[in-house]
C-alpha cells in the first residue's frame, strides 16, 4: 500500500513573530525557528508545516488552497481570532453539514473555521 499523504503545509508571512503569537494563542500551536526567515509548526496544529518570510498572502480568491479548521465552539474561536489580531473576512454562514466563517491571520492569509455543532 502506498504511503503518499499530505505531510506538510507552508504559508507566507510578512511578520513571523506576530504569526507565532497569533497561532499559539488562538490555536495552541508550538513552533521551532529555523533561522530568521522560517518558522515551523508541528502536529499540535494537526499537521506539520511552516511559515516563510514573504510579503505574499495566501487567499482562495487568488487560487490558493483554503485551509479549514474545525471547532466545537465557533463563537469562542471567532472572539479569540479577533482578540489576537485576526479579521473576520466572511461572517458565519450555514452550509450542508454545519456552519463556518472565514478569517485572515495578521499577515492577511485566509483560513476558515467550521463546526457541525
Amino acid at each position: 500500500m502506498a504511503n503518499e499523504k499530505i505531510n506538510y503545509l507552508e504559508y507566507p508571512a510578512a511578520n513571523l513573530a506576530s504569526t507565532k503569537t497569533f497561532f499559539s494563542e488562538v490555536f495552541g500551536w508550538t513552533f521551532t525557528d529555523y533561522g530568521p526567515e522560517y518558522v515551523a509548526f508541528d502536529k499540535s496544529a494537526g499537521i506539520d508545516g511552516g511559515f516563510y518570510l514573504s510579503d505574499n498572502v495566501s487567499r482562495s480568491e487568488a487560487g490558493a488552497c483554503l485551509t479549514v479548521f474545525y471547532s466545537d465552539d465557533l463563537t469562542a474561536i471567532e472572539q479569540k481570532i479577533m482578540q489576537y489580531g485576526g479579521k473576520i473576512t466572511k461572517a458565519c454562514f450555514d452550509f450542508p453539514g454545519g456552519r463556518r466563517f472565514h478569517f485572515s491571520d495578521p499577515n492577511g492569509n485566509e483560513f476558515a473555521v467550521w463546526s457541525d455543532k
